[in-house]
C-alpha cells in the first residue's frame, strides 16, 4: 500500500486558495488513477485505488497532524509508503520540489505532521505558489486565491504533481525525483 495525503483546509471557503493545492493535485492523482472507491474514514476522506490511498484530512492545515498520523496507524502503513502533497510559498509559482525527508520549512501543516509522527522522516512533494508579493503579509497570500492568468499554471503544476505522485507510488522516490524535480541553472550556458 501506497498513501499520497493532500493537505489543505476543509470548507468551501478554502477550496481554491493557494493554501489548498495540495487537495487540487490529490484530485488530480484520484482523475488519473481511476477507479477510486471514496469514503469517511476518521479524521478525513480516503480514495482507495487499489494499492494507491488518497487521504485528505479534514482539519485545519495547522493541526492537520493528529488525523494523518492517526490514519496512518490505523492503516498500519510505514512512513517510507507515505508522500504529503503540499503548498511552498518560498518555490516559484509551478516549480515542484520532492524529498524523501526533510524539515517543514516554516509550513504550519508539515511542522504539525512532523510534531505528531516524532519524525520528519516522511516524503513531501511541494507545489510551488510563490513569491509573496512585496508588503502582502504570508498568512493573507496563502488564504488567498489565485489571479486568472495563474489559473493555467497551477493546473499544470497540479497535474504535474499528480504525474509526480504516480511515479513514486509506482517506482520509488529517487526515480520520481529525478523525473520530477527541476533543475535550476545557476550558469549560463558557455
Amino acid at each position: 500500500m501506497r498513501i499520497v495525503v493532500g493537505l489543505g483546509n476543509p470548507g468551501s471557503k478554502y477550496r481554491h486558495t493557494r493554501h489548498n493545492v495540495g487537495w487540487m493535485a490529490l484530485d488530480e492523482v484520484a482523475a488519473r488513477r481511476g477507479g477510486c472507491r471514496e469514503e469517511d474514514v476518521p479524521g478525513g476522506v480516503l480514495g482507495r485505488c487499489g494499492q494507491l490511498w488518497l487521504f485528505k484530512p479534514l482539519a485545519y492545515m495547522n493541526v492537520c497532524g493528529p488525523a494523518i498520523a492517526g490514519f496512518c496507524r490505523r492503516a498500519g502503513a510505514d512512513l517510507t509508503d507515505l508522500l504529503v502533497l503540499v503548498d511552498d510559498l518560498n518555490l516559484a509559482l509551478g516549480a515542484l520540489r520532492l524529498r524523501p525527508r526533510g524539515s517543514s520549512g516554516g509550513h504550519n501543516g508539515l511542522e504539525s505532521l512532523i510534531a505528531a509522527l516524532g519524525t520528519d522522516g516522511f516524503a513531501r512533494l511541494r507545489l510551488g505558489i510563490g513569491p509573496v508579493p512585496d508588503g502582502v503579509p504570508w498568512r493573507d497570500f496563502v488564504l488567498g486565491t489565485f489571479l486568472p492568468e495563474q489559473r493555467p499554471v497551477v493546473e499544470e503544476m497540479a497535474g504535474q504533481a499528480a504525474r509526480a505522485a504516480l511515479c513514486w507510488a509506482d517506482s520509488g522516490v529517487v526515480e520520481a525525483m529525478n523525473r520530477f524535480n527541476a533543475v535550476v541553472r545557476t550558469e549560463p550556458d558557455s
